[in-house]
């Protein structure tokens, strides 16, 4: 099995997917204030087997690849990021699609949450790999802790 760790990184929170490349599933997906963005990527990497760290090339990415440096062993790979956040809207659609009425309606008229932050993550991991990944755990999009 090849774990991935994919990370929609920011000032205040980061979007952190965890993910099985071989079967194409996502084990775990946060939003993480920064204070905790490390210990659950270290976790991740010491519980999973981590091989490779996908870090999104936008905001704050230089901090995070110091911070990732310093911190573990895994190689880091910074890669494309423009429009993730966009994307995610379409994508937390596919994943959570609207049930009826909502269903009916247009997505331009829907109003998913506001933190999409770990699908932007999910984007990442997609685009990179150039293949679609399944979310099969309960979506959280809440930020952690």
């Amino acid at each position: 099995m090849t774990n991935i760790i994919s990370i929609d990184p920011g000032n205040q929170k980061c979007g952190l997917l965890l993910a099985d490349l071989n079967n194409s599933l996502v084990i775990d997906g946060k939003i993480v204030l920064k204070n905790y963005v490390i210990n659950l990527i270290n976790d991740w990497i010491v519980n999973y087997s981590v091989e490779l760290i996908l870090l999104g090339d936008g905001t704050s990415s230089k901090y995070w690849r110091h911070q990732l440096s310093l911190n573990n062993s895994c190689p880091i790979q910074l890669v494309n990021e423009s429009r993730t956040t966009l994307r995610a809207r379409e994508r937390f659609f596919e994943l959570c699609p609207p049930k009826f009425p909502f269903s009916s309606l247009p997505k331009t008229l829907l109003f998913p949450p506001k933190n999409l932050d770990a699908i932007a993550a999910l984007i990442l991991i997609e685009d990179y790999f150039e293949k679609k990944f399944q979310w099969l755990t309960p979506l959280e999009l809440k930020t952690w802790p």
